[in-house]
């Protein structure tokens, strides 16, 4: 699909969906949050896609929500509108795809494009770029999942830290911290970047969707839930292709050509 807001392409299983609003540091208006949605929509269905990146144009990964962005009619941008019509059903679409989806941490996130990132599954960053709280700064509270992800990132007290005192994190930070999970020089970034993409897009992707799913529900479920959920996914992963795939090429001590199915 053509967007305003958005570059999309698709090379070797990855879908890479680049935020291209460069002039506000990639800043989230109303069209580029429904415009992520749509892109995220797609990726479900689309079989081609294999793993999803999502990036920003230029110097920035994302700033937030583009507070010069007026709402249509004019007066004030009711908050809860902005949350559960364009914010939080992105966030969920992230969360809830079945396929690795990696955050291109290529220079600031801050705010509402933090959460974007912190959202993914996995995140590589850039040593020049910041992670910034952001909504402190303007008498908010973290929104778009930040509550939920700052704690079980962070812990308590860093996670209040964090969000209360609006001190940028460097990438040196970030990754002793756990907020991302590799971080690499600007000149070896894109090419570490999209090793990793491609390295997602030729495993099992119906498997990386299972582990994800079954990681989201260990947070909060008992030991028993997830030995339960365990056999289910291991019984539906031992039912596909690729683990036939799999099974061949390891007896047979050769790489793998998985589908994805």
């Amino acid at each position: 699909m053509n967007y305003n807001t958005l570059l999309t392409s698709l090379t070797d299983g990855v879908l890479t969906i680049t935020m291209n609003r460069p002039d506000v540091f990639n800043a989230c208006n109303e069209e580029l949050t429904l415009e992520l949605q749509s892109a995220f929509g797609n990726a479900v269905t689309d079989e081609s896609v294999r793993c999803v990146v999502l990036t920003g144009a230029g110097k920035a990964f994302c700033s937030g929500q583009d507070l010069k962005d007026a709402p249509t009619g004019g007066g004030k941008r009711s908050l809860q509108d902005s949350l559960e019509r364009r914010y939080n059903p992105i966030i969920r679409a992230i969360r809830d795809l079945p396929k690795p989806v990696i955050a291109g941490i290529n220079g600031v996130a801050a705010g509402a494009g933090l959460s974007l990132a912190l959202a993914c599954d996995i995140r590589i960053m850039s040593s020049s770029a910041r992670l910034v709280e952001a909504f402190i700064g303007i008498a908010l509270v973290p929104d778009s999942g930040a509550t939920f992800f700052y704690p079980r990132m962070l812990g308590y007290a860093k996670a209040f830290e964090f969000a209360t005192l609006n001190k940028p994190i460097n990438s040196d930070d970030a990754l002793q911290l756990g907020l991302v999970n590799h971080v690499y020089h600007p000149n070896a970034f894109k090419d570490s970047l999209d090793a990793l993409a491609l390295q997602y897009a030729l495993g099992p992707t119906q498997s990386f969707g299972f582990v994800k799913k079954m990681l989201q529900n260990g947070l909060t479920s008992s030991l028993d839930e997830m030995l339960a959920m365990e056999v289910d996914y291991q019984q539906r992963a031992g039912n596909s292709s690729d683990y036939t795939v799999g099974v061949s090429a390891f007896i047979e001590k050769r790489k793998p050509n998985f589908s994805g199915k």
